[in-house]
């Protein structure tokens, strides 16, 4: 396999465009994506027409819009390119009408209240600056997702309008500092992908992992992750081949896969890409996480992309690296040799500073689920606090702005291994944080709180649209200044002293941070039903409003949708668990405690002299914990029926953490401790260890 000959093409990219449409046509395509201007009906025509010739060539039969609605996957309607004449003849026709719109039902989709089921009409609108692509046959056209009325159902929208406030206040301050080449200046970002692979037949045969994506009940195997053995360790064979087939599945659609290797669980992997833009970063990934779970199918595996599909061993994230690029190539968070003589990267620099302190509840909004409530704050993933970690040598240039002298100078140092035959290198200038939900490492900022199975697009138009409030207000404050430089500095240094309490470079897993980050003033929103709210906090409201990236109306409803979400996550989860524990776990239990119990009879009745109190030990343990499986199993059910009649889903959110989620934890641990007791061989699923070392 030669990657270049297969990259891309399954994608109608700008080298499929460049040699099959006109030379004006194709200049308009191009005038599009680079300036977001909008592009005329006629040439849409031509547009399509020459997409639907090339996917018919690639044997494509059907056509779809391809969305992301807030369902948290992808959705798709395909319409096929056959079209009826005269005599029943028939041709294949595909419209620049038809590509450029579509109507779902939006009323079936997540609205937070913005369609009634008797108002359905949506629009789906064509993307062109993501490219179209082939998926089963089928051409896919990446498109935003709206109401009737134009407001926002999808995930798309707000990322390409927060791209575009960006884009508007990033320009403004390049051309304070002389900078008239740059036309765009685009997040760029990087999400590397943490999942799970796991024999198919023993996940058929685990309720909990179809219908919740994680495991309800399991207890704890002899050998977990304890050994650090399982990390950048051999791949296995089946793991290898599933690799083969996802990289060259992903370079034929023009994704950038690049690192692949075992993570620190066993049965945990990761996939990375090459940066990209941040709205084809995003649809990158969606196409990415499903055709893990496809092409595992196919390798008879199962891929699990819950965010804690075990517990005792790392759950997985999704670790958003965000960076800004000029569209001549240059990095504007790129420290250079002497950052403190940067002035450019320390304003940008410092722009991220003041909108990760001012924002933190949005951001901590952003990776706010049910999920990830079980991850953050682990020993595999920051904790619920908000915090940067921009590393010794840049932490040291902030503390003397702050302080008004120049920083030490330091010297590049070198790493000596001792050994002859082996080279030095340059030490980079920054460690890496693992504990740090946000952490500068070199020219980017990686955000490690996601959970694997989230959109990337939440982040980031939160991180876009907070980054282009603070270059807003600098480009305010800058314009008109009698002295560009002293108002620069003035301005950098002014910004440090307010907002570095933000910064933190030691360990956020450690006791004395959280009582720090309290008296520094930091959110600490342990759980998601407390985070969500802050959602529609006014000032956030004015935020998105500011930048037209949300209207009000928007982030009331998306604020309802993701409360919603984890309402019935949990409610789903209580249903599976009481459904388990009474069908599968408990007559298990009951029936091995039943052979136990006439093992002790018979043996009583060849001899009073025999002893049974080993088996009357484990008879009594298990008796105990059946008892607890049945009345925790009964108090679950009426909790959830209990929750049914709540109408307002923050206060049920609030209900389903202080009451179900407590309830769900003691009926898990009463059927764990009674699967230590029950023979492997009576136990009604696959284990922990069949499901983490089978493959």
């Amino acid at each position: 396999m030669k990657i270049p000959e297969i990259f891309a093409e399954n994608v109608f990219n700008d080298e499929a465009m460049r040699s099959r449409l006109p030379k004006e046509t194709y200049k308009a395509m191009r005038h599009t994506i680079d300036e977001g201007t909008p592009l005329e009906p006629h040439v849409a025509m031509v547009v399509a027409n020459a997409m639907k010739d090339w996917a018919i060539e690639k044997g494509a039969t059907h056509y779809t819009h391809w969305f992301q609605p807030m369902t948290g996957v992808t959705a798709e309607k395909h319409d096929s390119f056959l079209s009826v004449k005269e005599e029943g003849r028939i041709i294949m026709e595909f419209s620049g009408k038809e590509l450029i719109k579509g109507e779902p039902d939006a009323s079936s989709f997540p609205s937070g209240g913005l369609r009634a089921t008797f108002e359905a009409r949506g629009y789906t609108a064509w993307d062109p600056t993501s490219y179209a692509f082939i998926k089963d046959n089928t051409l896919c056209i990446p498109t935003a997702f709206c109401s009737y009325s134009g407001l926002a159902l999808d995930k798309k929208t707000p990322l390409l309008r927060s791209m575009e406030a960006l884009n508007k206040q990033a320009l403004r301050i390049l051309r304070l500092f002389g900078n008239t080449e740059v036309r765009r200046v685009s997040a760029t970002v990087g999400p590397e992908q943490e999942y799970f692979l796991i024999d198919k037949e023993l996940y058929e045969k685990r309720e909990d992992l179809k219908l919740t994506g994680r495991t309800l009940f399991g207890a704890r195997p002899p050998k977990g992750q304890e050994l650090e053995d399982h990390y950048f360790g051999t791949l296995k064979p089946r793991v290898a081949a599933f690799m083969r087939e996802l990289d060259e599945e992903l370079w034929k659609l023009g994704i950038y896969a690049k690192t692949e290797h075992n993570e620190v669980a066993p049965a945990q992997h990761e996939l990375a890409p090459v940066f990209t833009s941040a709205n084809i970063a995003a649809d990158h990934n969606q196409i990415t996480m499903e055709l893990m779970r496809k092409i595992a199918s196919k390798h008879n595996l199962a891929c699990l992309l819950h965010e804690k599909p075990f517990a005792g061993v790392n759950g997985s994230g999704k670790h958003n690296n965000w960076s800004l690029s000029t569209d001549t190539g240059v990095n504007l968070l790129e420290p250079g040799n002497s950052p403190y003589e940067n002035a450019q990267f320390l304003l940008f620099f410092t722009a991220v500073i003041k909108a990760v302190d001012e924002y933190q509840d949005l951001l901590r909004v952003s990776v706010a689920s049910a999920g990830n409530d079980f991850r953050l704050g682990a020993n595999e993933a920051p904790p619920a606090i908000i915090s940067m970690y921009i590393g010794e040598e840049l932490g040291a240039i902030i503390e003397a702005i702050d302080k008004g002298v120049n920083p030490a100078a330091k010297e590049r140092r070198v790493m000596k291994l001792g050994v002859d035959s082996l080279p030095d290198f340059p030490m980079d200038s920054t460690d890496r944080n693992r504990t740090s939900p946000l952490a500068f490492t070199g020219n980017k900022f990686e955000f490690r709180m996601l959970g694997s199975s989230f959109s990337v697009s939440c982040a980031n138009y939160i991180m876009n649209t907070a980054v282009a409030d603070e270059l807003m207000q600098f480009a305010d404050a800058l314009e008109n200044a009698p002295d560009f430089m002293k108002a620069l500095n003035d301005l950098v240094a002014k910004t440090i002293r307010e907002h570095k309490r933000i910064i933190f470079n030691g360990n956020n897993y450690s006791v004395a941070w959280v009582k720090e980050a309290e008296r520094r003033g930091l959110l600490n929103l342990a759980s998601a039903d407390e985070a969500l709210p802050y959602f529609k906090k006014q000032k956030n409201k004015d935020l998105f409003a500011r930048h037209g990236v949300l209207s009000e109306t928007e982030v009331e409803s998306r604020t309802d949708i993701l409360l919603e979400n984890y309402c019935k996550s949990v409610l789903i989860e209580a249903a599976c668990m009481s459904d388990m524990a009474m069908k599968e776990i408990y007559p298990a239990v009951a029936e091995y405690a039943s052979r136990l119990a006439n093992a002790v009879m018979a043996k009583r009745a060849v001899s009073s002299l025999l002893s049974t109190e080993s088996e009357e030990a484990v008879l009594a343990k298990l008796s105990a914990f059946a008892d607890e499986i049945k009345r925790r199993s009964d108090e679950l059910v009426s909790l959830s029926a209990k929750a049914q009649g709540e109408e307002d889903h923050e206060k049920l959110a609030h209900f389903c953490r202080e009451k179900i989620l407590p309830c769900m934890e003691k009926l898990r641990a009463a059927a764990d401790g009674a699967e230590t007791l029950t023979a492997k061989k009576d136990w009604p699923f696959p284990t922990y260890s069949d499901l983490l070392f089978s493959v």
